[in-house]
């Protein structure tokens, strides 16, 4: 497996060897052992997510105080841009955000550590993105930015194409970044 620390050295695209032929393809999409080496800590995931989502739908920018959750994030089917938003006050790249494109093509994951609020944008017709884990969904610590703050300046991709982007009611009310909860 390959990888890339992004901008924010935290945050790290992980891309898998494929190996391929007239069958399909075959490749490890996660080896504990591997993984660790490659962000460079001990990790527990506790909770595996799926989400299938249509085109223009954007879902985020999340976060959960008291249990934050790193985050191992992929796509199965179709295309997003993935963000992280690291919300670290005593990190160097605190209000900075990163991202990339996630689809079942390029088969990459993007490792999103705790601390960081975490939201993505279908370009496809339809998405399936699976996720890991590090702490369990907790209701009550949910936090939402909005995915249009102008302090992050957040460039999300295709928003020409896609149009207004459809939200939940809860990501729609999203906070301001300056008003928002954040981490030491």
């Amino acid at each position: 497996m390959k990888s890339i620390r992004l901008a924010i050295p935290d945050v790290v695209l992980l891309t898998p060897n494929i190996f391929g032929d007239d069958r399909g393809f075959f490749y490890e999409s996660f080896n504990h052992k591997k993984f660790e080496e490659i962000i460079g800590r001990s990790v527990e995931f506790v909770q595996d997510n799926h989400s299938c989502s249509s085109c223009g739908v954007l879902r985020g920018l999340h976060y959960q105080v008291n249990t934050p959750q790193g985050k191992l994030v992929r796509v199965t089917c179709g295309e997003v841009f993935d963000v992280a938003v690291d919300l670290r006050r005593s990190s160097e790249t605190f209000g900075k955000w990163v991202g990339a494109i996630l689809s079942a093509e390029n088969k990459q994951q993007l490792w999103i550590p705790e601390g960081f609020a975490h939201g993505f944008l279908v370009l496809s017709d339809v998405a399936e993105f699976l996720y890991k884990t590090t702490d369990y969904y907790s209701p009550s610590d949910e936090r939402c930015i909005s995915w249009r703050d102008k302090d992050l300046g957040i460039e999300w991709p295709h928003l020409a194409d896609v149009g207004e982007p459809t939200l939940s009611a809860k990501d729609a009310a999203g906070l301001n970044f300056k008003l928002a909860e954040t981490y030491p």
